[in-house]
């Protein structure tokens, strides 16, 4: 079940990234947020909250990495 969801999580991603040419902060906000997902999915075993918490905390720690 994990990898279903990452890979839903990843094509959602991609096919967001590919509407048009984004900027550097941007990406870092959707990397962190893929990559968070993917982290709290796999720390709280598969669950939806930890799924949507891990993306929401490595969405905003991607987002100030990469500010100009």
């Amino acid at each position: 079940m994990f990898s279903r969801r990452l890979w839903s999580i990843l094509a959602i991603a991609v096919s967001l990234a590919a509407c048009g040419t984004p900027s550097r902060q941007t990406l870092g906000t959707a990397g962190g947020a893929v990559l968070g997902g993917a982290a709290g999915s796999a720390v709280t075993n598969g669950s939806t909250a930890g799924t949507i918490g891990g993306a929401a905390v490595g969405g905003v720690i991607g987002h100030e990495i990469t500010k100009p």
